[in-house]
């Protein structure tokens, strides 16, 4: 399983930074620094329900075929209902991991995104919740060695 540690949110501040509205092509060039007009509070953009929203970092990597690789963090708001196919952080016997939802014939699987990871069936046995799902990860592009 996937590690996660879970931080609350504080968001009292507000940080508006520049934004390139037209965005930014990632083929040819564009001169976006000319169209930095607007702004934008990462707080307001991804965040929709501030009470019930998480940071959580991620460990392990059992997601990377999704993109999400270890040491991204995550956006998690507790109070959206999960849907199959959803990303979610789920607490599974005493661990939290973080796996997709898939419901299939009155079952509930939580599943990978690495082949070397086997899809998991929930029982009656198992202690589950899920705990909340997945919005955005936010990742680091620019990992220095």
């Amino acid at each position: 399983m996937s590690g996660l540690k879970i931080s609350s949110l504080e968001i009292k501040s507000e940080v508006e930074l520049p934004f390139a509205e037209q965005g930014v092509r990632a083929g040819f060039p564009s001169p976006a620094q000319d169209f930095m007009e607007n702004s934008i509070d990462l707080n307001k953009e991804l965040i929709k329900h501030p009470a019930s929203t998480f940071f959580a970092r991620v460990y392990g990597k059992s997601m990377i075929d999704s993109g999400v690789d270890e040491g991204d963090i995550l956006v998690i708001d507790k109070s959206l209902e999960p849907k199959n196919g959803d990303m979610a952080v789920c607490y599974v016997d005493g661990e939290f991991t973080l796996k997709y939802i898939k419901v299939a014939q009155n079952e509930i699987w939580l599943m990978s995104a690495n082949r070397d990871f086997s899809p998991l069936k929930i029982t009656p046995q198992n202690e589950f919740m899920i705990w909340g799902v997945v919005t955005y990860s936010i990742k680091n592009q620019h990992k220095r060695v």
